[in-house]
């Protein structure tokens, strides 16, 4: 497959400092589209709260999802972030899932005590109407060319060769000391989507280190149909193929596991399920499906080239593994809520 070169920036706002990212506007259609499933499920009774109120959950969610990703990702990932001013600059990206896990849990539970309903309800709620967030925002991630996979044969099903791999940033020249926006905009100019001048003109002379941009140089360098090809004295490609894990976790931690979560639901419509049961059956879904993905996920380099950060495990397998615990203890405390007749 063909890495598309789509631009990570949709449209800029003419004469502002202002861009519309695909990564933001994935985040804004999975709340825009768990605000109507909330609402829908309010006005079928499974979250018991006015259907007016159910927007207010949204409202509870943006602000753990943004806060508990952020920090969840400072803390996991990038220490960095915890400077509060680069803390505060969430455009540049940087909000782990696990994170953003752990503050929507609050969300919900300040929204549950408000309204005076269980935590488990609310948290059924929730991952019914989050998993099209996870696969929309997992599609930013691929378009963005970050978060992708482990090497891989070019014989594999669906690999592919992206232009942000290291390897194939060098072989077009790229200067390191870019930033991020001036980075994409040269890939742009690699897949022959905007001209040389014009990505000159936006990026300038020098690199962020002040040392002078060779623009003659790039004119040659800076083409991918002319670095995806080439190869070494064996053979093989020089940009390594890689699996799409992106797609994958897409697929899997939002389609797949939010079809299985939907079809529970309906089929017992009538009968309805223990509080908390589908917040359970997420829990160790995303847990398993993240588990098994992340073999094929390529490690974050500030781990090494294994990934591995505890007993064998890599972050996101040890994050994972914090999940299942989370769902045993949903479980005991159901059990204990209904011997207490709380519900």
């Amino acid at each position: 497959m063909d890495f598309p070169g789509w631009d990570p920036v949709l449209f800029e706002i003419p004469g502002l400092p202002i861009a519309i990212r695909w990564y933001g506007l994935m985040y804004i259609v999975g709340f825009v589209v768990g605000q109507h499933l909330l609402v829908r499920l309010a006005r079928a009774g499974t979250l018991r709260v006015p259907p007016a109120a159910a927007p207010d959950l949204v409202f509870y969610c943006i602000f753990g999802v943004m806060l508990g990703g952020r920090t969840g990702y400072a803390l996991f990932y990038d220490h960095s972030l915890l400077h509060p001013l680069e803390f505060l600059q969430v455009w540049r990206g940087g909000l782990a899932f696990h994170g953003g896990l752990a503050g929507v849990a609050v969300a919900a539970w300040l929204f549950a005590k408000k309204h005076r309903i269980t935590w488990r309800e609310v948290g059924d709620a929730c991952v019914l109407a989050g998993t099209p967030g996870v696969l929309a925002v997992r599609c930013a991630n691929f378009i963005n060319g970050e978060l992708y996979g482990r090497i891989t044969a070019a014989s594999t099903p669906f690999a592919m060769q992206f232009p942000t791999d290291p390897v194939a940033l060098r072989l077009l020249g790229v200067p390191g000391a870019l930033g991020m926006r001036e980075r994409e905009l040269m890939l742009q100019a690699a897949f022959g989507k905007r001209s040389l001048a014009e990505v000159q003109a936006q990026v300038g002379p020098v690199d962020a280190d002040g040392r002078a941009i060779d623009w003659a140089g790039l004119k040659e360098q800076l083409d991918w149909n002319r670095v995806k090809g080439l190869v070494d004295a064996s053979g093989h490609e020089l940009v390594p193929f890689r699996h799409p894990s992106q797609i994958y976790e897409g697929l899997g931690e939002g389609l797949v596991l939010g079809c299985l979560l939907w079809v529970l639901h309906r089929l017992r419509r009538n009968r309805p399920l223990p509080k908390g049961t589908l917040l359970v059956v997420f829990l160790l879904g995303y847990a398993g499906i993240r588990w098994s993905l992340e073999r094929v996920r390529q490690p974050d380099a500030q781990f090494g080239p294994t990934g591995e950060v505890f007993l064998g495990m890599t972050m996101g397998q040890t994050l994972s593994s914090a999940m299942v615990v989370g769902a045993l203890a949903v479980v005991v405390w159901s059990k204990v809520a209904g011997k207490a007749g709380r519900g």
